[in-house]
């Protein structure tokens, strides 16, 4: 049965900030379509807590930014890339707020500045910390405004499509009623987020399944740095299992991290014996440092305690925290909150430049997708919304400045079909994957840990043929990942390999 097709001049795949920032910075004359895989309002961007990086305080500058950024991303980072995505901070923050995005501010109406680990100075803007969600939602409402911009929910993409030219084309789309359909575009933009669902334990929604990569890698784009999955140190605990974000903020504001004594209560601050900066050391040293005490003690958990500040005062900063702990029965006030790390953040992803472009062109990949350099070997807390903004601001510059073109005749892959899959069948198989992963490929690894990784998901891509897309696009991730983890040799940023201790020579 032929596939109907439909057409628009920017086709951008993916409803989170990335994709929102590009629509509103296009020009109006454009026909512009938004696939969003679940709701609008479901997206890694609309969970963020902490905040956006910016220097906007006199004492702070962008050189001192910079260097963090570097420091951070352990010597792998661009760093013309870090310099330009970086200093376009104050430009990302005043046009959000030109769009009416409520930033706190303090009470002679500066915005409110606070502190995050791996920063040497306050230029994180936030919204309380519910600062993604406050962000989505007014350039939600603000798209839905626009007669020229067409929000469509639940649908998949499932592949990229080329002309004969090779150059892409649009996607080919599951529809929110299951239908296949061809959408055709001009431009073609990937902001489909990360891929944290290839892991039990994630901060990611369940649409971060890492299908862009996937699809942008099938299509010939290069993938770079895919090892350098960033674990969040702190995901709340209960009951064995990560259940929410506990934001990065909290240390930044003097949360302390203590190992339970024997009757579950703070007892040892631990920090200071894996790093000189403690607390607010980089997430990757924090992670480690965390899962290292768990496995020695045989721990389910430690504990962050912020019971030093007063109610009010957590009420007003952390009011998203609070109501995140108190339905799980915890009141942060008077109690240690439970952590352990979980998968958050892929440092690399399709090869972009600032603007978004990619090796294929009519293809643009903005936001998480996307790896630019900024992020190295580890991301710096808050500089991922920033770089949402600015990319997608650029990349509406340049594909304003660029003609509209016309897809010549689609060049047709060969694709073996392999036997339908029950759902049952599939929805285990995702569980054997991301088990897989964990034990495999999580905070560390080893060679032999990678190899065996790799053996097994050969066998299943050979097995799983007949698997969903997201699922097929899932296992081809996974090997890239495993692939570039084994060619990666040394420890570096938030990849750990304990076969490769040393760190190697920094290279861009």
């Amino acid at each position: 049965m032929p596939q109907s097709s439909t057409g628009s001049d920017v086709l951008i795949i993916g409803s989170g900030l990335a994709g929102l920032t590009l629509a509103l910075s296009l020009p109006g004359t454009l026909r512009i379509t938004v696939l969003s895989k679940s709701r609008t309002d479901e997206c890694a961007s609309a969970w963020a807590q902490g905040g956006i990086a910016a220097v906007l305080d006199p004492a702070d500058s962008l050189q001192a930014h910079v260097q963090d950024t570097l420091i951070a991303g352990a010597g792998l980072c661009d760093e013309a890339a870090v310099h330009r995505i970086l200093a376009q901070g104050p430009q990302a923050i005043a046009w959000l707020q030109g769009q009416g995005v409520p930033f706190s501010t303090e009470a002679d109406g500066r915005l409110h500045l606070t502190r995050e680990g791996g920063h040497g100075a306050r230029r994180i803007v936030h919204a309380a910390d519910r600062t993604g969600l406050a962000v989505h939602q007014t350039l939600l409402q603000a798209c839905q405004r626009l007669k020229h911009i067409t929000l469509l929910q639940h649908c998949t993409a499932m592949e990229l499509l080329l002309d004969v030219q090779q150059r892409c084309v649009g996607a080919s789309v599951r529809t929110a009623d299951g239908q296949p359909q061809n959408m055709l575009a001009s431009h073609t933009v990937l902001a489909t987020g990360g891929m944290g669902q290839i892991y039990p334990s994630t901060t990611n929604p369940a649409t971060a399944t890492g299908d862009g990569i996937a699809m942008a890698w099938r299509a010939g784009c290069v993938v770079r740095d895919l090892e350098f999955m960033q674990f969040h140190p702190t995901a709340l605990q209960v009951g064995g299992r990560s259940v929410g974000l506990v934001s990065e903020a909290l240390r930044g504001e003097g949360a302390l991290l203590r190992l339970p004594d024997r009757h579950g209560q703070p007892g040892e601050r631990f920090m200071l014996r894996h790093d000189p900066r403690a607390e607010l050391a980089p997430r990757d040293i924090v992670a480690r440092a965390i899962d290292g005490e768990m496995r020695a003690r045989q721990l389910p958990h430690v504990l962050l305690d912020i019971t030093h500040r007063s109610r009010g005062w957590l009420g007003e900063h952390f009011p998203g925290v609070m109501a995140l702990c108190a339905a799980h029965g915890i009141d942060i006030a008077t109690q240690a909150i439970p952590v352990a790390p979980c998968a958050h953040y892929a440092c690399g992803g399709v090869q972009a430049h600032v603007d978004g472009r990619t090796a294929v062109a009519g293809l643009w990949a903005i936001g998480e997708v996307a790896r630019t350099g900024l992020h190295g070997a580890n991301r710096l807390a808050s500089n991922s919304l920033l770089e949402c903004v600015v990319m997608a601001r650029f990349a509406a510059l340049r594909m304003a400045e660029q003609p509209l073109y016309k897809p010549a005749a689609l060049h047709e892959r060969q694709r073996r079909a392999g036997k339908g899959l029950s759902a049952e069948s599939q929805e285990e198989m995702r569980q054997s994957l991301q088990q897989l992963m964990l034990h495999h490929v999580g905070i560390v690894r080893s060679n032999h840990s990678l190899i065996a990784a790799a053996k097994q998901l050969v066998l299943w891509r050979a097995q799983w043929r007949g698997a969903d897309p997201a699922l097929r696009n899932q296992l081809a991730l996974c090997s890239l990942m495993v692939d570039a983890a084994l060619q990666r040799h040394a420890s570096v940023g938030s990849h750990c390999n304990l076969d490769w201790p040393a760190p190697e020579a920094a290279t861009a």
